[in-house]
């Protein structure tokens, strides 16, 4: 059964969309059933170009990234999330939506991470901070890959979560 991961950022244009291109592409390299989606509570309609640049310098496909709504994974017909990730502490703060299509309520955990919009030292430094959130992310994702997520109750993913959090 796919683990259907959803990573949310309040505008969904640079750190969710690295964790969704990142997640994806590393459950496919290592051949796992996970497929990520992420989303944002006040989508900006459009993907940082930075964010998609690192991406596809990386290797990773980026076809069919898009800016979009958290209230997309609110509906009946979503898929059915066993994990939310939050990766900005404004999208942390705020007041989840219920999200059906599952068996219950997915565990949630934040991964938080600076902007890499508001990185100093113009494009350059702009860039560099993608490439590096990109890489921090990365990281986290391939350690969510090691759990063994088929297995795993409920309790027990939470605290695993929690502890990458802590990586």
């Amino acid at each position: 059964m796919t683990v259907h991961v959803l990573i949310l950022c309040t505008h969904n244009s640079a750190r969710s969309v690295l964790g969704e291109g990142m997640l994806n592409h590393w459950a496919k390299q290592l051949g796992k059933d996970v497929r990520a989606f992420s989303a944002g509570s006040a989508p900006s309609g459009r993907v940082n170009p930075l964010a998609l640049d690192v991406l596809q310098a990386a290797g990773i496909d980026t076809a069919g990234c898009r800016s979009k709504s958290w209230d997309e994974f609110t509906s009946t017909d979503a898929p059915p999330l066993s994990i939310v990730i939050t990766v900005c502490d404004s999208a942390a703060a705020e007041q989840c939506p219920v999200f059906f299509g599952g068996t219950g309520q997915p565990v949630k955990v934040h991964w938080g991470y600076p902007d890499p919009s508001d990185a100093e030292g113009g494009e350059p430094g702009k860039r560099r901070a993608f490439e590096l959130t990109r890489q921090a992310i990365g990281y986290r994702m391939l350690q969510l890959l090691q759990l063994p997520l088929a297995t795993m109750g409920r309790t027990e993913l939470q605290q695993a979560l929690a502890a990458i959090s802590r990586s």
